[in-house]
């Protein structure tokens, strides 16, 4: 008798792999379906940093867009223009990454951090 061959299915279960073909694409539509979902949820949530201790605060979504940028007015000093740029930058850099650990969490709760391309993970 030849392998895989069955009296009920014939060759290679062709019913049964279907089946399974279709439970696996229903999984991996639920799974993209709750990723979504996760992606929306971390897009709605706001990510506040702050440096000089507090003299600058840059405050951003989950979709990376600054919303808010709140300067004390102790540190605008027009001698120092360069100083209060790169506080500046420092507070929106790190609440954009605090948005990148957000969404890179929530998203390898789903791919157990197996480096899926096109995810961006």
């Amino acid at each position: 008798m030849a392998k895989g061959y069955s009296a009920r299915g014939g060759f290679g279960g062709g019913q049964g792999q279907m089946m399974k073909q279709q439970m696996m694409q229903q999984r991996i539509m639920k799974m993209q379906e709750e990723m979504a979902k996760a992606q929306e949820s971390v897009e709605s949530q706001t990510f506040t940093a702050s440096v000089g201790g507090g003299a600058v605060q840059a405050t951003v979504n989950g979709k990376k867009e600054l919303t808010a940028l709140v300067l004390k007015p102790e540190v605008v000093d027009p001698e120092d223009v360069e100083m209060l740029q790169d506080l500046v930058v420092g507070a929106v850099n790190e609440a954009l990454r605090q948005a990148d650990e957000a969404m890179s969490s929530s998203m390898n709760a789903f791919t157990g951090g197996l480096g899926i391309p096109g995810l961006g993970l």
